[in-house]
């Protein structure tokens, strides 16, 4: 768990303005389903800590309530695009970030597309990825990176790169040659992203989620691919950008770990 301890306050609103800075939030207003930004707003007091988490779920909340965390950031927040009753679990959530006065801040596609701090460009990063450039078309826009390994390297050696907590992929799919040159990132749900590795000839491909359709394609055009997790590939943005806060705003910050498994 990483946490500073410097103690610095700050609104909501300074904030949104501060990961507005560098998080294309409205240049993903249109391509986005995610509510991207403020999703749920506190009584407007000074937040001293921030929570930093993949998965805006009960747990996390209480879990970043009992942290003293103020705002609580995310990468999967809970409003999707479209008016959702407040009933069931999604009322307990909302009614837990009320309760606690915790803002929820979430930035979806625009923190898997940043070319520093997103979950694609630190994961090209763990794997020593150079030459790099955007790849994945997703909305209009391309939201992962791909790149050359200064030395090429096995999966295996992949695998071992990208583990968080030296958690177990999901899957690994050796279909292709044995040591990679080239290599696709595109974290979580981007199994589909496959295809496009294949038609451009890459050696490997790394995302989150296997799907049962893009199987048989990627094993007869000799594709190696490995599925680390969506939750293992997304920890890495929102712990980039709590590294930034911690130094930029000399603000309390800490990691909540909950992992799926998935």
């Amino acid at each position: 768990m990483y946490t500073s301890n410097v103690g610095s306050v700050f609104t909501s609103a300074k904030l949104d303005s501060f990961f507005r800075g560098f998080l294309d939030i409205d240049g993903f207003s249109g391509s986005d389903s995610s509510l991207n930004g403020i999703q749920v707003d506190n009584d407007g007091r000074g937040i001293g800590k921030i929570a930093f988490a993949v998965d805006a779920g009960l747990e996390t909340i209480e879990r970043a309530a009992a942290a003293g965390a103020g705002m609580l950031f995310v990468h999967h927040g809970l409003f999707w695009g479209k008016p959702l009753a407040l009933a069931g679990g999604h009322r307990r959530r909302v009614k837990a970030l009320l309760d606690h006065d915790i803002c929820l801040y979430a930035v979806h596609l625009p923190l898997d597309q940043h070319p520093e701090m997103g979950n694609n460009a630190v994961i090209a990063g763990l794997l020593g990825l150079e030459s790099v450039e955007p790849f994945g078309g997703y909305s209009g826009r391309k939201i992962g990176y791909k790149g050359r390994f200064p030395k090429p390297l096995t999966v295996d050696q992949a695998v071992r790169k990208i583990a968080f907590e030296d958690r177990p992929p999901l899957g690994v799919y050796p279909f292709g040659q044995k040591e990679n040159a080239t290599c696709a990132v595109i974290s979580g749900g981007g199994q589909f992203n496959a295809l496009e590795a294949i038609d451009e000839g890459i050696d490997l491909f790394v995302t989150g989620e296997t799907g049962h359709s893009v199987y048989h394609y990627c094993l007869e055009a000799g594709l190696n691919m490995i599925a680390g997790g969506h939750y293992s590939t997304e920890v890495w943005g929102v712990r980039a950008v709590m590294r930034h806060c911690a130094q930029e705003l000399s603000i309390d910050t800490e990691f909540i770990d909950v992992p799926t498994g998935l």
